[in-house]
């Protein structure tokens, strides 16, 4: 613990000069204005996460961030409060109906959240209007940040930020996955309409196109749909080698489910993306022999600098607390919150019996975050809120009696240049 007070005092002690130059005056808030929090009051924060819909990571992050503030404590002398976490669903008017939750209470200071990228689409205009910040854990969808090549994306939008690496990473690794090492040409593709399905379906396209595969047939498919046939045999025609289906748990499993009860594409390989990553997936018989992308599950030693606790505590905390976690996104979820607690904690200022938190000074904290040790490795944020350190790595799940992620074999490791 000695080592996280120490990372946390010379944290602080970056942005010293910016608090001691405004001692002895009235505190002057900055363009975006600024959360005062009286003595004895909390400094509150808010998680918008999704408890309802297609993504099974909601009540993992939540509970990722709810160990992350206990571990972090006091800040200055106040308690930080997380209130309940506002169910953001998975679906914009999801995320817009939280993000109006959060702005108007003007008290709250940031946010942890959405799960789901759609949910990001409408939730991060309104967080941004209102000059707050949010910090996904999940979120991948390229659209929310940039290209990675220095343009802002679709829907970019600042005070926006993620742990959770740009989902242009992951379609690289996909692409030269089946391309350099399965030898794979021919794909078909489907997404749901998603901004993260369609983004990754769309991502890897460009990324296996690129590289000289060609994507012969992209579908969409309606969420929840239970009939997939026609979807099917479309692509049975097509001769494809490899399907690339970066669904949500429950209409990943209905396609492979389907394809193997007509029949269908049985030569071909199935990948799938972190969306589908679930235990619940994995135990489903026709999902035999599918690979998955998503994050890396070995964290090794990791230590959160904030907090001093090395993953391995974490994980035991957590499984004494909520049960084993089902979502692979826990955490980051921890470290979203981590991030958030040492930027406020460095931008502060005290002025008698007020602690004042700028809007706008914390904005600049968080996008100015390098080599930020975290339970899930170094993470260090760009001008567009890209913090991850966008490592993916490659699963086969050659055995549906195998349903632990953690048991898995790793068949391909993504570092980008």
């Amino acid at each position: 613990m000695v080592y996280a007070v120490a990372a946390r005092f010379l944290a602080v002690c970056a942005l010293l000069a910016v608090a001691l130059s405004a001692c002895g005056e009235e505190f002057e808030p900055g363009p975006l204005g600024a959360v005062e929090v009286r003595d004895g009051e909390p400094i509150r924060v808010a998680a918008m996460l999704a408890l309802s819909g297609a993504s099974l990571s909601g009540e993992s992050v939540a509970a990722g961030v709810e160990l992350a503030i206990g571990d972090y404590g006091e800040i200055h002398g106040h308690a930080v409060a997380l209130g309940e976490p506002l169910d953001s669903g998975c679906s914009p008017e999801g995320g817009a109906e939280a993000a109006r939750e959060v702005v108007a209470d003007p008290q709250i200071v940031g946010a942890i959240g959405t799960t789901c990228s759609s949910a990001a689409t409408a939730a991060a205009p309104v967080i941004s209007e209102a000059g707050l910040v949010m910090i996904s854990a999940s979120n991948t969808a390229p659209s929310l940040t940039s290209d990675l090549a220095g343009n802002a994306a679709e829907h970019f939008q600042r005070g926006y930020l993620r742990v959770a690496d740009n989902g242009l990473g992951q379609a690289d690794a996909i692409a030269h996955f089946v391309y350099d090492e399965l030898g794979l040409r021919r794909a078909v593709s489907v997404h749901d309409g998603d901004a993260f399905t369609s983004g990754l379906a769309a991502a890897f396209g460009d990324a296996f196109e690129a590289l000289g595969g060609e994507v012969i047939v992209v579908e969409q498919i309606d969420k929840g749909a239970s009939d997939m046939a026609a979807v099917l045999s479309g692509f049975a025609a097509a001769e494809p080698e490899l399907v690339f289906f970066p669904l949500f748990t429950d209409d990943a499993a209905q396609l492979m489910r389907q394809a193997r009860e007509l029949n269908l594409l049985g030569d071909a390989v199935w990948i799938t993306s972190d969306a589908a990553f679930t235990e619940r997936f994995l135990a489903v018989p026709e999902t035999e022999g599918v690979y998955a992308a998503g994050p890396t599950l070995d964290f090794g030693a990791n230590v959160n600098e904030a907090t001093g606790k090395s993953v391995g505590a974490a994980l035991s905390e957590y499984r004494a607390q909520y049960g084993e976690p089902a979502s692979v996104y826990w955490p980051h979820g921890y470290d979203a919150a981590t991030l958030l607690l040492t930027a406020i904690e460095s931008v502060a200022v005290v002025k008698g019996d007020t602690l004042y938190i700028d809007r706008a000074a914390l904005r600049e904290a968080l996008y100015a975050t390098a080599s930020f040790n975290g339970l899930t490795g170094a993470l260090g944020c760009d001008q567009f809120g890209d913090c991850g350190h966008g490592q993916v790595w490659i699963y086969h799940h050659p055995d549906a009696q195998v349903s632990d992620r953690a048991q898995l074999r790793v068949v391909y490791r993504y570092t980008p240049e």
